[in-house]
């Protein structure tokens, strides 16, 4: 497979981020106080669809899928939860907030208590067992606020 010669950018690294994302994923499953970073995957799925990027977007869709693999929830729903909050529900936020940091904590919050509700009412849809939520989630939504914040 040839690549256009104007494009330069190397894949090698977007794989190589995949891999240690792998690996940070599996050490977060064991180790609590880790955060699985799914707001911090939703800020850059954010970036990746306003910048039109193609290979962030698949990177970061195939984190997700990984993530999802492996806290057990369905194929794709955080793909479309991203998806729909993208384009249905930031508009409206950004639209009425001027302020840089609360921008990021609706990111977080939107991310960890929307696709809790995403998943609570996909649940009901088809007759699932209902999702359960911890007192870790406050923990992750603090820590990842701030690497989101950082970013």
């Amino acid at each position: 497979m040839q690549r256009n010669s104007t494009y330069k950018k190397s894949l090698t690294p977007s794989f190589i981020y995949v891999v240690i994302f792998i690996l940070y994923e599996s050490l977060s499953s064991i180790y609590l106080f880790l955060p699985p970073l799914f707001a911090v995957l939703f800020v850059l799925f954010v970036r990746a669809l306003h910048k039109e990027d193609v290979t962030l977007a698949f990177v970061v869709s195939l984190c997700l899928i990984i993530f999802e693999a492996d806290k057990g929830y369905i194929l794709f729903t955080s793909i479309i939860y991203f998806a729909i909050a993208y384009k249905f529900i930031m508009p409206k936020i950004i639209q009425s907030m001027n302020c840089y940091w609360c921008i990021n904590i609706s990111y977080v919050l939107l991310a960890y208590l929307g696709f809790f509700l995403f998943n609570a009412i996909l649940s009901k849809v088809f007759l699932l067992s209902l999702p359960s939520i911890s007192y870790y989630t406050i923990y992750y939504i603090v820590v990842e606020f701030l690497i989101v914040s950082i970013l």
